[in-house]
């Protein structure tokens, strides 16, 4: 039996023993979801004397303080029919203090949450005419300093007339547009976000089988709806490979909740028994929108594994006060971002070709990265906190969230270092059964430290994990991205004269430029410079973010233009930029002459273990 250094299991869907006898009560009226408004009233128990509510603050699958205090408006409470005075904490800004009056037994709670009508970078757009995310962290104060796990809560839902919904969280009965859920603990509650719309589509995804698996779909027209029935089957197999790889679930159903619309901002937040998956309109009808997106529900469905059931110490929080720590980010999110790209191709979802593609990508990106120079790759995940709101100008010089990226790279090392050293007997499939799998039941967590990592690995693998992760995770100066895994499962980085196919769809998704790896620079769709790597030519000639690009030797700028310039070079071409930098205008002659460089993966003669890696397990 695998002796654990550190094992401290949390029910979240079992309730533990409630700070209060009496449940709080949460009512939420999302009838004026299209006006981008909600509004809550909460009876929260209470005795008399003292008392400070607290905003979710640090959310879960957040890695940081995000919760979005700034859209909490309308905010009134209450004792025994009488007006409290409420102020904010002086220091802690998400804690309301107020006095209890003699004789009441609860607090009464009214308040408005505003949804934003512009993408932000903590207050994403969760709402059009047609569809709502609701998460509920928005809509509730808790008593301060009390677990969630041990506060109970009983929400009701009133949404717009029409409007069907999906979620994880368990239902006690529905009455025309109103929704009452099971009692639930504060923690439950706030992993189990609602996805509502008036264009609505449930698929069962795993037919006859027990736990059940949905894909809950809500857009803003009826036409994004009609997921053709290969796509369908592909998610299916998500679902059977999933279970293989780690041999047990932990939860009671799962929801894949998944809103397509291209008025919201698109991203994917985890959840034990759902995931909020938020995609472009055509993004299951378009091959080349889902092509893009196809690593986006896997990634979201394998942490319930990896990141809620087993979750590292310091993202193990009482409540939505404590501060989260990162440290584990590269294996929350980077080993999450491997496994995620694994099932994608098990699944049929992406062709092993595009994958490679895609890696070819994010492998160049991160072997390109000027901010190695000085900044590890653990500090990145410390800091995450911080990098999520970075801006993305001068990326290449500070790093961001590299652990996404580059923990794939490094777990993809790891994968191909045991099926070396075991030849061919074991693999990090191994590893995902023992540390994530049996026994299955109810959602639970299990926090884990970086020893726990190592004495697993080396029961799988007899190895220096501890070194080999503590090198790539601390190293700066002049190392380049960890390829290791790249290298020695049969493919080398290489540049190539064409985009691949990876790159020109990622850019007919999301219009802009990479023109990083010949002259150094990546632009949006109009010829602004959004970042410029150092050692290369436009920084060497003195091009920084924030210029724009106007004309490319006399010739009005456009992506095919600055293209058809840099292959000429090739041919000795000049290559001559007039850019934009605020009020002045400068041409910069470029010294260069390469020709196009696009990033993809070649043969190198070893073994193709990375083809392997991608192979179904399951028919």
């Amino acid at each position: 039996m695998l002796k654990m250094r550190f094992v401290r299991v949390l029910a979240i869907f079992i309730s533990a023993v409630p700070a209060f006898a009496v449940p709080m009560t949460l009512r939420v009226d999302a009838t004026e979801a299209p006006r981008k408004i909600y509004h809550a009233e909460l009876n929260i128990p209470a005795t008399p004397g003292p008392m400070t509510l607290f905003y979710p603050k640090w959310i879960p699958g957040d890695h940081a303080p995000t919760g979005p205090i700034n859209d909490l408006a309308g905010l009134r409470i209450s004792a025994a029919g009488q007006p409290l005075v409420w102020k904010r904490d002086s220091v802690e800004l998400f804690a309301f203090h107020i006095n209890v009056p003699p004789g009441a037994n609860s607090v009464d709670v009214r308040l408005d949450f505003l949804s934003p009508a512009e993408n932000g970078t903590n207050s994403p757009v969760s709402a059009t005419s047609e569809l709502a995310i609701l998460t509920w962290n928005q809509l509730v104060l808790y008593p301060r300093s009390q677990a969630s796990d041990h506060l109970e809560i009983t929400a009701q839902l009133r949404l717009p007339e029409g409007w069907k919904f999906g979620t994880a969280l368990p239902v006690a009965k529905t009455s025309g547009g109103s929704v009452e859920f099971k009692t639930v603990s504060l923690t439950t509650l706030v992993d189990s976000p609602v996805l509502a719309g008036r264009h609505f589509r449930r698929i069962d995804l795993s037919p006859g089988a027990t736990p059940a698996h949905y894909l809950d779909i809500a857009a803003d027209t009826d036409d994004a709806l009609s997921a053709p029935a290969e796509v369908i089957d592909k998610y299916r197999r998500l679902v059977r490979e999933a279970r293989a790889l780690f041999g047990a679930t932990h939860y009671i159903e799962y929801h894949f909740l998944l809103a397509a619309s291209d008025q919201i901002a698109h991203f994917g937040v985890e959840h034990h028994a759902s995931s909020d998956d938020r995609s472009r309109e055509n993004f299951l009808t378009d091959p080349i929108s889902h092509l893009v997106g196809a690593t986006l529900i896997p990634h979201e469905f394998v942490h319930s594994w990896n990141g809620k059931y087993r979750r590292p110490e310091g993202l193990a929080t009482r409540d939505f006060e404590e501060p989260m720590k990162g440290d584990l980010l590269w294996v929350y999110e980077g080993l999450t971002e491997y496994l995620g790209w694994v099932l994608a191709a098990r699944s049929g979802l992406i062709s092993p070709e595009s994958n490679r593609q895609f890696l070819a990508l994010s492998a160049a990106g991160l072997d390109n990265r000027a901010g190695r120079q000085w900044r590890p790759l653990a500090d990145t995940a410390i800091a995450a906190q911080l990098l999520y709101d970075a801006r993305s100008d001068w990326e290449s010089r500070r790093r961001g969230v590299d652990f996404y990226d580059e923990g794939l790279l490094m777990w993809l090392e790891a994968d191909v270092s045991i099926r070396k050293q075991t030849q061919g007997r074991k693999s990090l499939d191994d590893f995902c059964r023992l540390f994530y799998g049996p026994p299955s039941g109810p959602p639970q967590v299990k926090p884990y430290a970086f020893e726990d990592l190592i004495e697993t690995l080396n029961s799988i693998a007899l190895y220096d994990w501890k070194g080999f992760f503590e090198t790539r995770l601390n190293r700066t100066g002049t190392d380049r991205a960890p390829l290791g895994g790249v290298e020695a499962g049969g493919y080398r980085l290489a540049y190539v004269e064409q985009p691949s196919e990876a790159q020109r769809a990622t850019e007919q998704i999301r219009p802009g430029l990479s023109v990083a790896y010949s002259i150094g620079l990546r632009l949006d769709r109009d010829g602004s410079i959004v970042d410029v790597l150092p050692e290369f030519a436009a920084a060497k000639a003195g091009i920084g973010p924030g210029m724009k690009i106007v004309s490319v030797n006399d010739n009005r700028y456009s992506r095919d233009v600055l293209r058809e310039a840099i292959r000429n070079t090739k041919n000795g071409g000049p290559l001559d930029l007039r850019v934009a930098n605020g009020r002045s205008f400068v041409t910069f002659k470029l010294d260069y002459h390469d020709g196009e460089k696009y990033p993809v993966l070649q043969r190198n003669g070893q073994a193709p273990l990375l083809d392997d890696i991608m192979k179904p397990v399951t028919r």
